[in-house]
């Protein structure tokens, strides 16, 4: 019995020896696991895909407020044009509005067609005759008229479609005569104009002469002028017209009356008047010292007369147009005179001749 206790103690102690070699060696592997836990931990790689390139964004600067922000302008984007625009060196200027568009009349395909409307001549002298001629188709008849200076129409002639058709012109006409063609009526009718110039059938009795042509031939007559203080006055015979012209710078700048002086029974002068006139001075005479005398604005505007009267002949011319008149006069001092109608302004349009 006793054997038999060793033996089993021995083999407990082997069998205790070897847990106890497997408790140690799971002690040292505890202890392994827990140094490796308290040692400090590698760095684990995981290796990933390789990255995609993407665009990277510049940022703008933008306006930020506050003091001493700048603003900054954004231009727009430049477009090619012609060339540069020229700036005015005198500022701004104004674009005129645009005028109001006439409506463009559709002719009628129906209406008649002018093939042609002309004369025989380039030009003509004032009094002399002219050929028009003339076609037109789709009509059986047509009309010619003379067109006055004030745009209405004057004679009229009823003529065929085809023909031709001798004019005379007037003696008075000046620039150009001008004729309408006209066929149909309403929605069909068909015009046109023709206008011819006229010469210059009249010479001016001064030079240089002036652009415009004469009404017709200078006149010859007798004159009487006088110089005034603020002025002078000028009797016409062949009108039997007194004109006064001031030069004080109001208007009118020159009026006219009729002659009124009758030598038979009205005194060449007035004592009063005489007498009252200063030294180195004059009281008109006659025709124009009756006008003078006889109205208070002639007297006042004009003053008193510088020296006598001179009575000489001369010639006066015109240039009319419808009522306007244009007056040419011959001047004491040799000179030529311009009264502008209306009694606007008068002027001295040649130099005196020197002696």
């Amino acid at each position: 019995m006793i054997s038999t206790g060793g033996s089993t103690r021995a083999g407990w102690v082997i069998g205790s020896g070897r847990r106890l070699q497997r408790a140690v060696g799971l002690l040292l592997l505890l202890g392994a696991a827990a140094l490796t836990a308290c040692a400090p931990a590698a760095r684990q790689i995981i290796p990933t895909q390789r990255p995609t390139a993407t665009q990277t964004l510049t940022p703008t600067a933008s306006r930020t407020p506050g003091f001493g922000a700048t603003p900054t302008a954004t231009l727009p984007p430049l477009t090619q044009t012609a060339g540069p625009s020229p700036t005015s060196i005198f500022g701004a200027t104004s674009t005129p509005a645009a005028a109001p568009s006439t409506p463009t009349r559709v002719l009628n395909p129906n209406a008649p067609r002018i093939e042609f409307f002309t004369t025989d001549v380039l030009q003509v002298a004032p009094g002399d005759s002219l050929t028009l001629f003339w076609s037109v188709r789709g009509t059986r008849g047509a009309v010619i008229y003379r067109i006055e200076t004030d745009g209405t129409r004057g004679n009229l002639w009823n003529v065929p479609p085809d023909g031709s058709l001798t004019v005379n012109t007037r003696r008075r006409d000046r620039g150009q005569v001008t004729y309408l063609l006209s066929a149909g009526e309403g929605d069909l009718l068909t015009e046109q104009m023709l206008s011819v110039p006229l010469s210059c059938p009249d010479p001016w009795f001064f030079q240089p002469p002036p652009d415009a042509c004469p009404t017709g031939p200078s006149e010859p007559t007798t004159l009487i002028e006088q110089s005034f203080e603020r002025g002078r006055m000028v009797y016409i015979q062949s009108r039997n017209r007194v004109y006064a012209l001031f030069n004080d710078g109001r208007t009118p700048a020159w009026i006219s009356f009729e002659n009124r002086y009758n030598p038979a029974t009205d005194p060449e002068l007035d004592e009063n008047f005489e007498r009252a006139i200063p030294p180195g001075f004059v009281q008109p005479l006659r025709i124009l010292g009756f006008t003078w005398r006889g109205n208070d604005l002639i007297r006042n505007r004009l003053g008193l007369g510088l020296q006598a009267e001179i009575g000489y002949e001369g010639f006066i011319q015109t240039v009319t147009a419808g009522t306007r008149e244009d007056l040419y006069l011959n001047s004491a001092d040799g000179s030529v005179l311009l009264l502008l109608p209306g009694g606007d302004t008068w002027q001295i349009i040649t130099l005196p001749v020197a002696p």
